[in-house]
C-alpha cells in the first residue's frame, strides 16, 4: 500500500496540471474485492487518485453542479471551507467556518458536514458555533438550530435532507475542546435529530454512543447511521416511519475487529441510486448492498472521513482522507445526482 508525502496546499493551487491531466495525478491505497459483484460497482482498473493534498483534517465533501461543476469541503482545524474545481485545483472559499467567537478552542473548530438544499443553498454543520446553519444568497449565515429544550448542541458532525425538506443530523462531542469531558457540554447524550421543514427539532434516537455519518435510503425509507466509537465501530440501518420517527434499529455491518490494524472508524457515508452504500470507516470506504454484505473496500490506507458522488454523470467518488482529497471511478451513480 503506497502512502504519499503530503503536498504544500499552495503547490497544488499553483499546479493544475494535476487536475487536467490524470494520466499524471499520483495514486493512493488499492481497491479491495471481497465478491464478484463489486466489479459491477467499481471498475477493476479504477484507482484511487489524489487530486489535492497538504491540508489538516479534510472532512464534509459535498459536489455542486453546474458549469463548472465543483467541490466544497471541510478543513476542520483550520476553521475553513475549500473550493476545489477540475483544472484549478483548491482554493479558500469561507473562513471562517464553524466558529466566530474570539477564544481559542481547541482543534476542530470548523464546520464538519455540508449539503446543499433543494434551493441550492450551503447548509452546514458547525462544531465551534455548535449549530446547524445555511449561507443565504447574499453571503451572510442563518442558524437553523442550535439547541435541544434550551440546551446547546453538543457540536454538530453531519447530516441528511429528506425530500419533505426535513434535516437528519447527528451530534456526537467531537467539535467541544475537550469533547465529551468539556464543561461546556449541556446535554447527556448524543442524538440524532430531525429538523422539521417548520423548525421543529425532534430526538429521533440516542441510543447510539458517537452517531456520526448519516445517510438515507434511495426510497427514503431507511436510515443509515455510522457509529465512530473504538469499542463499538458499527453501522445501523434504523426504518423511518410515516411520521418520520425511527423503528428498531438493526445492525448493518461490525468493523471493530478492524480498528485495531486500521486507521479510522466509521463516519460519512453516500449512497447509490441503486442503493449500494459507500461507507467510511477503518482503512477507508466500506461497500455494502442495503442488506449489510460486505462486497469491497476502497483502501485509501488513511484516515478516511467522508464521502460523496460528482462529476458530470455522478459517477465518481470523492473522499476526504486525513490531509488528502481523493477519487474514485464508479459503474454507479450517486443518488444526490438528478
Amino acid at each position: 500500500m503506497i502512502r504519499l508525502l503530503a503536498l504544500p496546499l499552495l503547490v497544488l493551487m499553483a499546479s493544475p496540471c494535476l487536475a487536467q491531466d490524470t494520466l499524471n495525478l499520483p495514486h493512493l491505497g488499492e481497491v479491495l474485492r471481497f465478491e464478484k459483484k463489486f466489479d459491477e460497482i467499481v471498475p477493476k482498473d479504477a484507482a484511487i487518485e489524489v487530486v489535492a493534498s497538504g491540508f489538516d483534517w479534510t472532512e464534509g465533501p459535498v459536489w455542486v453542479p453546474g458549469e463548472p461543476g465543483h467541490l466544497l469541503f471541510s478543513d476542520i482545524p483550520r476553521n475553513s471551507v475549500y473550493r476545489w474545481e477540475e483544472g484549478k485545483g483548491a482554493t479558500l472559499y469561507m473562513k471562517p467556518s464553524g466558529y466566530t467567537g474570539v477564544a481559542d478552542y481547541g482543534g476542530e473548530p470548523g464546520c464538519n458536514g455540508l449539503m446543499l438544499d433543494a434551493d441550492g443553498r450551503l447548509l452546514s454543520c458547525e462544531h465551534g458555533d455548535r449549530r446547524l446553519s445555511v449561507l443565504t444568497e447574499n453571503g451572510g449565515k442563518r442558524t437553523l438550530v442550535d439547541n435541544y429544550q434550551g440546551k446547546r448542541l453538543n457540536s454538530p458532525n453531519d447530516l441528511i435532507i429528506h425530500s419533505s425538506g426535513d434535516i437528519l443530523f447527528t451530534d456526537p462531542p467531537y467539535g467541544l475542546p475537550n469533547r465529551w469531558d468539556d464543561p461546556r457540554r449541556e446535554l447527556d447524550f448524543c442524538g440524532v435529530y430531525r429538523l422539521a421543514a417548520d423548525g421543529k427539532l425532534t430526538l429521533l434516537t440516542k441510543e447510539m454512543t458517537r452517531p456520526n455519518g448519516v445517510a438515507l435510503s434511495p426510497d427514503e425509507k431507511t436510515l443509515y447511521v455510522a457509529q465512530s466509537d473504538p469499542q463499538a465501530a458499527i453501522w445501523k440501518a434504523f426504518p423511518i416511519n410515516g411520521d418520520g420517527s425511527l423503528g428498531k434499529s438493526r445492525l448493518l455491518h461490525d468493523a471493530t475487529k478492524e480498528v485495531k490494524s486500521l486507521p479510522g472508524l466509521p463516519d460519512g457515508m453516500a449512497v447509490a441510486q441503486d442503493g449500494t452504500i459507500f461507507a467510511t470507516g477503518p482503512g477507508g470506504v466500506y461497500v455494502f448492498t442495503p442488506e449489510g454484505k460486505l462486497l469491497g473496500r476502497i483502501s485509501t490506507g488513511e484516515r478516511t472521513s467522508n464521502c460523496t458522488f460528482g462529476g458530470p454523470d455522478g459517477k465518481t467518488l470523492y473522499m476526504t482522507a486525513d490531509t488528502y482529497i481523493c477519487r474514485i471511478k464508479t459503474n454507479v451513480t450517486g443518488l444526490s445526482h438528478k
